[in-house]
């Protein structure tokens, strides 16, 4: 099994989720690429991967949660997803924010500008454009219920009826929490896979 892994605004491949899922989905490949900052890169170097690696899932926490419900067609896990980033980037916007997380390129720090505000503004506004039931079957949302940074819980209700659940911890799930309530969600979606 191929499973990518998409991280979250600010972090990079080596984020600990990744790992995490390497551990326990020992006999699967996790694929987790250093995500471009820049909108438009970063939908490219997704969608080329999905092309060229064809993924079993995905699993995509925060800012790619939205980046895996974009990748239409494949099985697919949104951890606490982040539906308007911009909103946030717009707030700090001019600043240089580090990564959270080792990049393989050795990139530090990323400047937010008004055209990477515009750029994911754009993807937003048509994000749920072209959904059809084929789609909410591929489609789960996981949602913790002390989540301190986003809360696009209703909004996947709205476009997912029936695909959400949630899960008791904060924004950023750690081992026991993806073991116990996550791992279910993913396995259930490998399962559809193989029909």
């Amino acid at each position: 099994m191929k499973i990518l892994f998409i991280h979250g605004l600010a972090s990079s491949g080596a984020y600990k989720m990744s790992s995490t899922l390497r551990i326990l989905l020992k006999d699967s490949t996790v694929i987790a690429p250093d995500v471009p900052i820049e909108a438009d890169r970063a939908l490219a170097l997704l969608q080329e991967i999905c092309s060229s690696e064809r993924p079993d899932a995905i699993v995509g926490l925060s800012l790619g949660g939205f980046w895996a419900q974009k990748l239409r067609g494949f099985p697919k896990l949104l951890v606490n997803p982040d539906f308007h980033i911009s909103r946030l980037l717009r707030s700090k916007s001019g600043q240089e924010m580090q990564y959270l997380s080792p990049r393989s390129d050795g990139e530090r720090y990323f400047t937010i500008t008004p055209q990477i505000c515009d750029s994911y503004e754009r993807l937003e506004n048509c994000q749920f454009d072209g959904l059809d039931d084929a789609e909410r079957a591929l489609t789960r949302g996981a949602f913790a219920l002390d989540d301190e940074i986003v809360s696009c819980r209703d909004e996947f209700s709205r476009h997912y009826p029936g695909c959400g659940v949630s899960y008791p911890g904060g924004h950023l799930p750690n081992f026991p929490q993806v073991k116990e309530h996550l791992l279910p969600i993913l396995e259930e979606l490998l399962k559809i896979n193989k029909l």
